[in-house]
């Protein structure tokens, strides 16, 4: 089988490294690809304080490029781009944990507004919408803001990486098939969270698929809703601190 047709040196690498685990190929693969380790740490990068050295996230998806490239069977009849792109992502999650960078403070304030969120629709029997959630938090609408806005550099962990698999099931399908029981598992969290998903209000749906499915930047997707980026950065992190709420609620 061709991994890719119209480049035949490419082919000559993936054949001498699957065939014979040339480590010559594989690190012809390896620089090959880099561009989308670039691109995945990025995307991820845009949405983190300064502070965050991007060529850590860069340097820590590199060993999930690497990982990918160990395990990818063409049989399976998937892109290795496919494959690829949730490893580098988990890589880099991964690598961000390690780092600890978030302040105990927003951690904090971000399990408020998940409690805040759960004991809402428990007695509304609805989403609370922004005035309510931040009546329930004993604070203003314009600290609320700002809670959302610092909160948005956490939403990024074990929960977004489900969101983002979620809306790429061949990927995480085909990058779990050497275990069975976690594919299995990944697969029952994916179809709980697409239920979950669907219950959310219509807005924060739509920001979800747009960022998670279509690809968009927090800036295109103000384009489409006609509002500011730091607008659709909260909506965003209500998004996922909501999401992240009901799947509490659901045990997960």
């Amino acid at each position: 089988m061709s991994i890719v047709p119209d480049d035949p040196d490419l082919a000559m690498h993936w054949t001498r490294w699957l065939n014979r685990k040339n480590n010559a190929s594989r690190d012809r693969l390896i620089v090959h690809y880099s561009p989308l380790v670039k691109f995945v740490a990025g995307r991820i990068g845009a949405g983190l304080p300064n502070s965050v050295d991007p060529g850590d996230l860069v340097s820590s998806g590199v060993f999930g490029l690497i990982d990918a490239i160990d395990r990818f069977d063409p049989e399976r009849g998937v892109k290795f781009e496919t494959f690829a792109a949730p490893r580098i992502r988990g890589a880099i999650y991964d690598g961000l944990r390690q780092l600890d960078w978030v302040p105990r403070s927003v951690r904090s304030r971000a399990r408020e507004v998940e409690r805040a969120f759960s004991r809402l629709e428990h007695e509304l029997g609805r989403a609370p919408d922004d005035d309510e959630l931040a009546a329930q938090l004993q604070i203003g609408g314009e600290e609320l803001a700002r809670w959302l806005a610092s909160i948005a550099t956490t939403t990024i962990g074990p929960l977004d990486r489900a969101i983002a698999a979620g809306y790429e099931p061949a990927a995480v399908e085909s990058a779990g098939f050497e275990d069975p029981v976690a594919a299995i598992e990944d697969r029952e969290l994916r179809d709980i969270m697409k239920a979950e998903i669907l219950k959310l209000p219509e807005r924060e749906k739509l920001v979800l698929s747009l960022y998670y499915d279509e690809g968009l930047t927090l800036a295109e997707i103000g384009q489409v809703l006609g509002v500011t980026e730091s607008r659709v950065s909260q909506i965003h992190t209500k998004s996922v601190l909501h999401l992240r709420s009901r799947m509490t609620a659901a045990g997960m």
